[in-house]
């Protein structure tokens, strides 16, 4: 409901409609995602480039297992900042850093520009929402630092991670 073009007025006329209809009933309205409706991103690193018979794999240093769970069990695809760009001819399929056979980004490939290289930051864009409420230490697997960064371009680091939370979690 937060997103831009959303009819906002056709919302408010179908919930009016449901509680004239039962009134007994309160309604909450969940806002969910709408909070944080394209909102933060998780940085990732390039580990090694596989080639395939197919498309080319980018292993990074993130996990869609442990830190991107929405990726896997509804149809999300989050936009790579730089990716996806028309005319792109370098498709890669993104890989997770997990032991999982199925820690791949399963929704779809991203086309680049230019040849991704060890090493390149990958921007996953619109990643706030569930991202950090659904992750899984799995195996142990760090989760990344959680951070702001203001409109100005200063960073301001909230939250890391260590064995502490991963054995915490365990117990």
């Amino acid at each position: 409901m937060t997103r831009s073009g959303y009819d906002i007025e056709h919302l408010i006329k179908i919930i009016a409609g449901f509680k004239a209809r039962y009134p007994h009933l309160r309604i909450y309205l969940e806002p969910g995602a709408a909070v944080v409706w394209e909102a933060g991103f998780l940085r990732a690193r390039v580990l090694d480039l596989i080639k395939t018979s197919g498309v080319a794999i980018a292993m990074l240093d993130v996990s869609f297992t442990a830190h991107m769970p929405d990726c896997l069990e509804m149809p999300y695809q989050p936009k790579i900042r730089g990716a996806n760009e028309p005319g792109g001819t370098y498709v890669y399929r993104m890989g997770g850093l997990t032991c999982l056979a199925g820690d791949v980004m399963g929704m779809g490939d991203y086309a680049f520009s230019k040849p991704l290289q060890v090493g390149d930051t990958i921007l996953f864009e619109d990643m706030m929402h569930y991202t950090m409420v659904k992750t899984s230490m799995f195996n142990g697997i760090q989760h990344p630092a959680i951070g702001i960064l203001r409109q100005d371009g200063t960073f301001e680091l909230v939250k890391t991670f260590g064995y502490e939370d991963y054995k915490n979690r365990l117990s």
